[in-house]
């Protein structure tokens, strides 16, 4: 992993009437990294994401990008930072096929001003089959294609774009096992290439399988960031159930060093 910290966010306050959604949150992000951001429902897990994904505008504290602030007060914003976001509904048009989701809003254009179908169907097949070698129904309306090619299409267009920041917000929440090993695949892949993740799951195997870290929030709060290898399954549902990390807890790759 590079040393530079590709997102830094510091103190981060979100506020929804009385109900402090975000409370001084503060977590970060390294090349090649993924961080599993966990907590229960309403823990503010997601609220976090939003915020950096410029869905939600924040109440305080500063968001860095490689080092330098960064201003998100919308998803182009997020964008031009090079952070996309894959939630957990994909946001695919489904009555489209794979390239027309792929350049949606950002369709590339031939030199007459009309739509260039055959470069995005070109440029999407190239990113696609990068991502699963297997994807040849491209030009297939995506709501005829499966979860996990969706969750594809939804990735393809995150780094299609340049995303060296990707947000994904439960993956596999909805896929069955071969299809949720292709997106770990994917994942670890992407990871490979500098990347870095954040990952929204409620999955424990996920977690423990893709992660290097993971960040517990409850009630608004950051709870524990801990080194994937310093924590057990149980540690992790200790910190989302109770806030803390069980009595006369010692890190479990201790007696390794």
């Amino acid at each position: 992993m590079e040393n530079e910290k590709l997102v830094e966010m510091r103190g981060i306050q979100k506020r929804f009437g009385g109900v402090h959604a975000v409370e001084d949150v503060s977590v970060d992000l390294y090349p090649g990294e993924v961080v599993g951001v966990l907590g229960h429902n309403g823990a503010g897990k997601s609220c976090l994401m939003n915020i950096l994904a410029g869905a939600l505008p924040k109440d305080g504290g500063d968001i860095f990008v490689r080092g330098q602030e960064a201003t998100i007060e919308n998803p182009r914003d997020a964008r031009s930072y090079g952070i996309e976001t894959i939630y957990q509904t994909l946001a695919l048009a489904d009555n489209l096929n794979a390239p027309a989701n792929l350049f949606l809003g950002r369709e590339l254009m031939t030199p007459y001003g009309t739509l260039d179908d055959d470069a995005m169907e070109a440029e999407s097949r190239g990113v696609l089959q990068r991502l699963n070698p297997n994807f040849t129904n491209i030009n297939d309306a995506v709501r005829n294609m499966s979860g996990g090619q969706r969750q594809v299409v939804a990735i393809a267009r995150a780094i299609y774009f340049d995303a060296r920041i990707l947000i994904m917000d439960e993956p596999v929440a909805a896929l069955g096992p071969s299809e949720t090993q292709m997106v770990a695949d994917i994942t670890k892949q992407l990871r490979s290439e500098g990347i870095g993740i954040f990952l929204i799951s409620h999955d424990m195997h996920d977690v423990f399988d893709l992660c290097d870290r993971i960040m517990v929030m409850k009630n608004g709060r950051c709870v524990g960031t801990h080194a994937i290898e310093e924590v057990t399954k149980d540690d992790v549902l200790s910190l989302i159930i109770l806030g803390q990390l069980p009595e006369g807890w010692k890190p479990r790759n201790q007696a390794a060093h």
